[in-house]
């Protein structure tokens, strides 16, 4: 059946990240030789179905007579990709986002379940969409989190941090497929954008000048990549090593490095780098990264951040472990993973390895520590709990940085509904 490929990808990558799996990786592994249309639906559908879940869901449940939550899980997913092309895909027709559906329900089921997958179908088809949903019984938190498929606690966290207004451009831009952002790695910025405006690739600047956004959406196949001339990664993750603001004379050792974003560049800028990951798996991906886009000053090992293998650094970055509430767009999988139990596990793991750190940096070094979240008990609270435990430390704000992405205590600060880019957190603490 046309189109068919696509949507078992797509169903494919929702079972494996139901597993566990990340999205990234679960595309990685499923998408394979597909042609690049059939790449880019199944893509959407996936990432579509994940940042839309609970809205689906809603659509769907009144449709099944005995319960949404009596259907099989597969089946779930299979009824919301059905239900997201019906609903959001206004380039797919009716019939073709109900046979493939059905089609799919057939090979794992039966001849029974493409019954019920194309009568829960063609009734969704036939009910007007609802109009905007009501505030819940004055309750703007609950209302956010049902209409934007965020978790409810979660949203109302943000909703008495930012106000329920900006609340809502947050989860709004959580909801939008985030364009794909080059950062310069083996030649310059300025050479790549000629290049690739050579070859017909349409370029923009990146918030802040953090890089070069492109409406492709293959890396590899933009010239220069084999070469390692650049490396895809978003405008918040490199600002960190903008902010971090190291000498050239700098030896730097970068705890948590995998998968190697922030190595490359400060590899670019320093003498060089002792990059580690705890994980084998990781430090070769690390260093496969480096070998194609590395400056050659790079050095990876296997190494436990709780333990440090070097003394007296001229730098230690610890890029930790964190929920990453400012990474829901480009990972929209990551919202259904995120719990208060491990938000309070993570800040005490973010804890052991900035303490850990300390013991690495040199007299006079310099502990830069960073998140991809939002959440302040592993920013900005992080931060103050290691100054109280470690009096010999002290922030030391970056010079001749934008205002704008800054906190009042002088740590980097970036919300994705502020700055139009991933969200991230980083600290400057000089080591006296």
């Amino acid at each position: 059946m046309t189109g068919l490929p696509a949507r078992r990808a797509a169903l494919t990558t929702l079972e494996r990240v139901r597993g566990g799996e990340p999205l990234d990786a679960a595309l990685d592994r499923v998408l394979g030789a597909l042609p690049e249309d059939d790449r880019r639906l199944a893509y959407e559908i996936a990432a579509g179905v994940l940042r839309t879940r609970t809205a689906l869901d809603a659509r769907l449940a009144p449709l099944v007579p005995r319960g949404w939550e009596k259907v099989a899980p597969p089946l779930q997913d299979v009824l919301r990709i059905g239900a997201y092309q019906l609903t959001a895909l206004d380039r797919v027709p009716a019939h073709a986002a109900v046979s493939t559906s059905v089609a799919l329900a057939r090979e794992s089921g039966g001849e029974r379940a493409g019954g019920f997958v194309n009568a829960v179908l063609r009734a969704l088809a036939r009910t007007p969409a609802p109009a905007a949903a009501a505030e819940v019984g004055g309750d703007a938190a609950a209302t956010l989190a049902a209409t934007h498929s965020h978790p409810e606690w979660l949203v109302r966290r943000w909703v008495e941090r930012f106000g329920a207004e900006e609340t809502a451009v947050l989860l709004q831009r959580n909801n939008t497929r985030p364009t794909l952002v080059l950062q310069p790695a083996r030649a310059p910025l300025d050479e790549l954008k000629t290049r690739w405006e050579s070859a017909g690739v349409r370029t923009r600047p990146a918030p802040y000048g953090a890089g070069l956004l492109t409406d492709r959406s293959r890396p590899a196949d933009l010239p220069g990549f084999a070469e390692g001339d650049f490396v895809v990664q978003d405008p918040a993750q490199a600002l960190v090593a903008w902010f971090a603001d190291l000498p050239p004379e700098t030896l730097v050792y970068d705890a948590c490095a995998a998968p190697g974003g922030k190595t490359i560049a400060l590899g670019r800028s320093t003498r060089g780098v002792v990059a580690a990951d705890v994980s084998r798996s990781r430090a070769r991906r690390l260093g496969e990264n480096l070998r194609r886009a590395g400056s050659g000053r790079e050095h990876v090992i296997v190494a436990d951040a709780r333990h440090p293998p070097v003394r007296g650094a001229d730098a230690v970055l610890v890029d930790a472990p964190c929920l990453g509430t400012g990474t829901f767009a480009r990972h929209p999988d990551a919202r259904w993973r995120v719990s208060p139990d491990a938000l309070v596990r993570l800040a005490a793991q973010q804890a052991d390895l900035l303490d850990a750190a300390a013991d690495a940096v040199g007299r006079g070094g310099l502990l830069v520590y960073a998140t991809c979240s939002l959440e302040p008990e592993e920013d900005e609270e992080q931060v103050d709990r290691f100054l109280e435990r470690h009096p010999e430390f002290r922030r030391e704000p970056a010079d001749d940085f934008p205002a704008a992405l800054l906190s009042a205590k002088g740590d980097l600060m970036i919300l994705p509904h502020r700055h139009a880019m991933d969200g991230g957190f980083a600290a400057r603490l000089r080591r006296g």
